[in-house]
């Protein structure tokens, strides 16, 4: 055979095995990220606003580049600072952004405005979504803010707000005889009782009072808007708002000197050195009684279900969630960070590695490990936050006005209006036939239609 025949002969050859090899590997096709970092070279741009649950992610960042070629570019800022950011840019209709957080109060405002892409189909199509990321798996009471009218999905949560009532100071109530409180009056009760015992306040808040007072507001049967999302008629001046708005001021008798403008780490300091008894609020803020290393009061602490109106149990309950902005512009691979983000392997990882509670996974929370840490002197804290967080996803979603487009013009009226109520300056019902007046104007102004 002659050099060229067999030069020939050889190219043959290789031609065939390089056809079979091929063959084969299309016959078995190896994962994609297994094959190749699927996105080499991309930088995704991210923001939220500050928050223990970003600051541990960054932990794994790094192995999620890794993974799959990309670079994350994460920003983190102020609540307020992010959250005017974040709605110029979407409102304007940039694309500096290829992930976000959706901030819960203006979910509805962003997917109404159709500033959002649906997530529906990236988990719908199996080539860019395991089966076992399950959607399904996310509590839904914490979905609910990130849904529209016909269902899909624009949001997933990664943080959930159950709230909760701390009591700290419970061998100081049972000198006294009382019992944890479980209704309106009840609380009432052993707030003024317990104040100004060894020293101890009755209560502690903070300033944000239109988290704080709603609960108060429905508990006695009135809402901050008529019928939200659909009917946005602010209902600040009913009986049951003043009923509400008066309750709420006179618990705050029983609270330190300065309340009205304390922060939530102000709050918390107070319960964890015992030197206030009751704090109603998220589960992350009230929880650290029993599972900080800081808190004075492990022994004689216990964290319940807030108490119930004489209309209505309605505790709140928020989320925060990761969406994608409709003109990203590298929406697959934002979805790819959102999905390895929030998936059961890195939720479980904060759980077990730095005792992140505030997951929105079922599976996580009902799971052994969690319970187990998340169980303290035969409290379990996972099934109570997981109960609260359940409830607007139950029949009527009473959260529904806070994430109405409205609300952040009405509360910050209703927050001015309380002030006036607790400094003495004005009757609540005064007060409120005020705020009813300004919120309807301000509205207006903004152009919504009543």
């Amino acid at each position: 055979m002659n050099n060229a025949s067999r030069a020939n002969s050889i190219t043959r050859r290789n031609l065939l095995k390089a056809s079979a090899a091929g063959a084969a590997l299309a016959a078995f096709p190896a994962p994609l990220i297994a094959q190749t970092k699927p996105f080499a070279g991309v930088t995704l741009h991210g923001a939220s606003f500050q928050h223990r649950f970003f600051t541990l992610l960054q932990k794994y960042i790094p192995e999620f580049e890794e993974k799959t070629g990309m670079k994350v570019d994460l920003q983190l800022s102020a609540l307020p600072v992010y959250n005017q950011q974040a709605n110029l840019e979407l409102s304007s209709g940039g694309s500096a952004y290829d992930f976000v957080n959706v901030t819960f109060t203006l979910a509805t405002r962003w997917i109404a405005a159709g500033l959002l892409a649906n997530l529906d189909e990236f988990t719908g199509d199996a080539n860019l979504t395991l089966a076992e990321w399950n959607p399904k798996d996310f509590v839904d009471g914490a979905q609910v803010p990130y849904r529209d009218a016909k269902g899909a999905t624009y949001g997933y949560s990664w943080e959930g707000g159950a709230m909760l009532m701390g009591l700290s100071r419970m061998d100081l109530m049972e000198k006294k005889g009382l019992k944890i409180p479980k209704t309106f009056a009840e609380l009432q009760q052993v707030c003024a009782e317990i104040n100004g015992t060894d020293g101890v306040s009755g209560m502690v808040s903070w300033f944000l009072h239109n988290w704080n007072l709603p609960p108060y507001i429905q508990g006695f049967g009135g809402n901050i808007f008529r019928n939200p999302p659909g009917d946005p008629m602010p209902t600040l001046n009913t009986p049951e708002a003043i009923q509400g708005v008066e309750f709420y001021a006179k618990l705050l008798k029983s609270a330190p000197t300065g309340v009205l403008t304390y922060t939530e780490d102000q709050a918390r300091q107070a319960m964890l050195t015992g030197r206030a008894n009751i704090f109603i609020h998220s589960s992350a803020w009230v929880t650290p009684i029993l599972l900080s290393d800081e808190s004075k009061v492990k022994e004689t602490s216990r964290v319940v279900r807030s108490p119930a109106g004489p209309v209505h149990d309605y505790p709140a309950s928020n989320s925060q969630g990761l969406g994608i902005p409709k003109n990203a512009k590298n929406q697959k691979a934002a979805w790819e960070f959102i999905k390895w983000a929030l998936s059961p392997d890195i939720s479980m990882r904060l759980v077990k590695e730095h005792g992140h509670s505030s997951i929105c996974r079922r599976s996580i929370i009902t799971s052994d490990e969690y319970r187990k840490l998340n169980t303290v002197n035969g409290q379990d804290l996972g099934a109570l936050y997981l109960e609260v967080l359940e409830l607007p996803g139950k029949g009527e979603n009473y959260m529904a006005y806070r994430t109405s487009k409205e609300f952040p013009i009405v509360g910050d009226v209703l927050n001015k209006a309380f002030e006036q109520v607790a400094t003495g300056q004005l009757p609540a019902k005064d007060a409120m036939n005020a705020a009813q007046d300004q919120a309807i104007a301000a509205l207006r102004r903004a152009g919504t239609k009543l």
